[in-house]
């Protein structure tokens, strides 16, 4: 009886302390309170460029929280397709016009019928190399990637 309190005892006193790895999921850190602000993904430019593309590769950690802003200047529609990257993320938040969009779900992908911006909030899970388009602006080299490593 005695070794079995004196085990409770240890027991409460190790959670009370911090706790052993086992405790660590529930005390674990909030990835997306430390997440870093990746570069601007930019399509076209306000010089009437529609198809120039700044910032066309962005690697990424894997299990690293990141804000990315998708920002469409130019005159086109701008339908941005990453489809494997979105579903090799999870999403905290998309932002539009500081409205916010949480879901359990990845987008299939992100449409501009005028210039403005979409902001992702993710911690990238899977590494890989995620290719991404804007779907009928291919040709005029509307595409890049998203590493993961």
């Amino acid at each position: 009886m005695k070794r079995t309190m004196r085990r409770t005892a240890l027991a409460l006193a190790a959670i009370l302390a911090g706790g052993p790895a086992w405790i660590a999921p529930a005390q674990a850190l909030d990835l997306t309170k430390k997440r870093q602000n990746l570069p601007d993904l930019v399509l076209g430019n306000e010089e009437g460029n529609d198809f120039v593309v700044e910032n066309k590769e962005i690697e990424l950690e894997s299990g690293k929280a990141y804000r990315l802003r998708i920002v469409a200047k130019g005159r086109q529609e701008y339908k941005f397709y990453a489809t494997e990257f979105f579903r090799n993320i999870w999403f905290n938040q998309i932002v539009i016009q500081h409205l916010e969009i949480h879901g359990s779900g990845p987008p299939d992908h992100f449409e501009f019928d005028d210039p403005g911006e979409i902001a992702i909030e993710f911690v990238a899970i899977r590494p890989g190399e995620y290719p991404w388009s804007v779907h009928g602006l291919e040709s005029k080299g509307m595409t890049g990637k998203f590493t993961v490593k």
